[in-house]
């Protein structure tokens, strides 16, 4: 039984692609969506499979304020799980990433975030869930915005209270809506890096945050998503190979997803396991906080540079 969970946050700085096999519509190799809204999302067992092969990558861990080098694989397989899967099972379980916030491009202010109150009820409720495994240590200290409603000083209007997104004009309805506002910046204080390189990205989600419709984010979400065509080069010829085209699709960079970890005591019966985590649980997802690579690599397509992932824990530094 998970103890503790806490919500993390993935930027994606390059498009991502979170393949969900051939497909025989317009797309050949569309993204992982949810079967009933049609959202993209991530697959929980992709994430933790790109966690792990990072943590394994690390030359030392952190755990208990020490810096461990010589067992570090020991204790990734504490908690991911060992690669047999025979002696134990992972500490750690992660859910599958939802997408909170999608970028769209603007007639003004380049680009804006949007969001609908289907995905932010979910969000909020994802977040309670988190205070009900680990006792109310989240400081969710936001209401919910009504839909078509902007935060204060927003730059993307046009003229009066009409935005547009594409080629489409939203009239918002409840421009300099105090929920709103205080949505943006709980969303910039907790789900970019507090780095200074990413000053920008937060003062622009203060105020460029819209909240959609549901029915205006899905059409966005399945719309307005990168879709790639690609070949493939007969290396004898150098020439293209005869019926090669094909298509991918791609979550936009500046996406932004979360997922939960939840953690629980370690299953090892060895004596000299659990001494490496005395508290457990807490153990753990210190471990995790504390270890979890900024930058992952998610996705498909690695090698031409896809799915690099900016990856931030609630309350991090």
């Amino acid at each position: 039984m998970y103890k503790l969970a806490n919500p993390f946050f993935m930027l994606c700085e390059t498009p991502l692609h979170a393949g969900s096999g051939s497909d025989l519509g317009v797309v050949d190799l569309p993204i992982q969506r949810e079967r009933h809204t049609s959202f993209p999302k991530v697959e929980a067992s992709g994430i933790k499979g790109c966690l792990r092969s990072s943590f394994e990558r690390l030359e030392e861990v952190e755990l208990n304020g020490q810096k461990i080098k010589d067992e570090k694989q020991q204790v990734v397989n504490l908690v991911f799980g060992p690669e047999n899967g025979n002696e134990h099972t992972s500490a750690i379980g992660i859910t599958d990433a939802r997408l909170l916030l999608f970028p769209v491009k603007s007639m003004r202010g380049v680009f804006a975030w949007i969001t609908c109150p289907r995905v932010l009820q979910r969000f909020k409720t994802d977040l309670n869930l988190c205070n009900e495994i680990s006792g109310n240590c989240l400081n969710i200290d936001f209401d919910m915005p009504d839909e078509d409603s902007t935060p204060q000083g927003s730059s993307l209007f046009v003229k009066d209270n009409k935005i547009i997104l594409e080629e489409y004009t939203f009239e918002i309805m409840h421009k300099d809506d105090p929920s709103c506002t205080d949505l943006a910046n709980w969303l910039a204080d907790n789900v970019l890096p507090k780095s200074k390189e990413y000053t920008y990205l937060r003062e622009k989600l203060q105020k460029d945050l819209v909240v959609l419709s549901d029915d205006s984010f899905r059409d966005f979400v399945n719309l307005s998503t990168e879709v790639v065509t690609r070949i493939k080069i007969n290396q004898n010829k150098g020439t293209v190979e005869a019926r090669a085209l094909f298509t991918e699709e791609y979550l936009p960079a500046e996406s932004i997803l979360y997922s939960l970890v939840l953690a629980s005591p370690i299953f090892s019966d060895v004596q000299e396991h659990k001494e490496l985590f005395p508290q457990q649980e807490k153990n753990v997802m210190e471990f995790f906080v504390n270890n979890v690579p900024h930058a992952v690599q998610l996705g498909g397509n690695a090698t031409i540079g896809k799915g690099v992932v900016r990856v931030v824990c609630y309350n991090e530094g």
